[in-house]
């Protein structure tokens, strides 16, 4: 087909397929609109998992893939966000057991050896998050250079967050003042090494250190040695 009638046909055909492609294009944008809007998102990285953008609570895949990045990484700023997740998940009482049930625990504890103080406070940070769970007490394990923690000469930062380590677990085993039925701590516990004597005359000692905010963190825990 020629002439006029013939161009009048072709033009009907590309309007057509125009047409098709737009409804394509609208149902495809809504469907991905609607994704949003339902939360559903496409699988993270377990550096994407790091991004402080995303504040969403991570499921236990999501935890797995944090804790293999906290393994496996090497550089700094990865391991100190991937810190900074973890230790925001592990206050939710759900992601507590769950970290453990992954061997969590230990991986997080082996960062408070690191070298770069940030990450040393960010990794009492996490912890401390989980030691609020009784089970998990069980599981952390630190040695007795740990203790070297509690003295005088130590970052303030990591000071406080070493004596609120030792206020949750002392305040873990009570209920209503009283003290709760006591699960069987290991000798290899961390629990076992901040009950003994050393760490009391530790924390005591601590009284008289120089900054305020230590000083009433000191005299908050004393009570409970």
């Amino acid at each position: 087909m020629g002439g006029p009638r013939g161009a009048g046909w072709v033009a009907a055909g590309l309007l057509l397929g125009a047409g098709a492609c737009y409804c394509i294009y609208r149902l495809t944008r809504g469907r991905r609109r609607g994704d949003r809007e339902l939360g559903i998102r496409s699988s993270k990285s377990a550096e994407d998992l790091t991004d402080g953008s995303y504040d969403d609570v991570l499921n236990a895949e999501q935890l797995q893939k944090l804790l293999y990045l906290l393994e496996s990484a090497e550089d700094p700023v990865i391991i100190e966000r991937a810190l900074i997740t973890l230790g925001n998940n592990a206050a939710f009482s759900v992601n507590q057991a769950i970290i453990r049930e992954l061997g969590g625990i230990p991986i997080v504890a082996n960062k408070i050896n690191h070298s770069n103080q940030s990450i040393k406070e960010k990794a009492l940070n996490a912890l401390n998050n989980l030691s609020v769970n009784v089970e998990n007490q069980i599981k952390i394990k630190v040695d007795s250079s740990f203790l070297s923690l509690y003295d005088s000469h130590v970052a303030k930062e990591i000071l406080l967050r070493v004596l609120t380590l030792f206020q949750n677990i002392k305040n873990c085993l009570k209920i209503e003042g009283h003290l709760a039925a006591q699960p069987t701590f290991t000798e290899g516990s961390l629990f076992f090494l901040l009950h003994g004597e050393e760490c009391a005359q530790k924390i005591r000692a601590l009284v008289d250190h120089h900054d305020a905010e230590v000083k009433e963190k000191v005299v908050t825990v004393i009570p409970k040695i």
